[in-house]
């Protein structure tokens, strides 16, 4: 494995759970690792991009700013595009936000689309899948799905950033969370997470202080 990750193949889904600034951060932080992300995005999720972002077209440009041989773009109703094969191999998959819908198709085994199929080939081979679901409060429906999940091998990362870093910026939130999923898929970033890097510096600031 290289030290920027080229070879990372990474299936992103994106389906209509608020959080369409989760969706894109990651993207585009991946990108920037230079891991090629293979996008899925339902129809609500197109919907979400549009009410949320402003995204009217789901696109290179609209996404990460221009064109990028990094970023692969699928139809949702193709379910024989090439993430919907286990031949094809992947470093695993993260739904970013995932609706309760969604949760509960995976969860039941269906593979009426690309983005379910998807999923449903990273928990048959045994490969990472990271699932954000966003919607609150939870009922006990989706409490069961989210266990049933994870006892298939998913991983359940709820978009519930911190606010022990002291955010002052909602993109600081926003990249609380972002910074969580890419560290799941062992993904090097730069984004202000970690409390013991926040511990370090004010444990330095200390030190300075008592030296002056």
């Amino acid at each position: 494995m290289t030290e920027h990750h080229e070879d990372r193949q990474i299936v992103v889904g994106v389906t209509g759970a608020s959080g369409a600034a989760y969706a894109r951060r990651l993207i585009e932080c991946l990108c920037k690792a230079r891991a090629h992300v293979h996008l899925v995005v339902t129809p609500n999720g197109r919907r979400l991009f549009a009410d949320e972002l402003g995204i009217m077209e789901i696109t290179a440009t609209a996404l990460i700013g221009g064109k990028s041989e990094r970023l692969s773009i699928y139809d949702y109703h193709d379910v024989g595009a090439k993430p919907a094969s286990g031949s094809f191999r992947t470093d695993g998959m993260i739904i970013c936000p995932c609706s309760s819908n969604t949760l509960g198709a995976i969860a039941a085994g269906l593979s009426e689309n690309l983005l379910q199929r998807a999923a449903a080939v990273a928990l048959k081979e045994a490969r990472r899948l990271i699932v954000v679901p966003r919607e609150m409060p939870l009922s006990r429906i989706d409490l069961l799905n989210a266990l049933r999940l994870t006892e298939a091998g998913a991983i359940i990362c709820p978009a519930s950033p911190g606010f022990y870093m002291v955010p002052t910026a909602i993109g600081d939130l926003v990249d609380f969370v972002v910074g969580k999923l890419l560290d799941l898929m062992n993904i090097p970033h730069q984004l202000n997470t970690r409390w013991a890097d926040r511990l370090d510096a004010s444990r330095h600031r200390s030190e300075s202080a008592a030296k002056a």
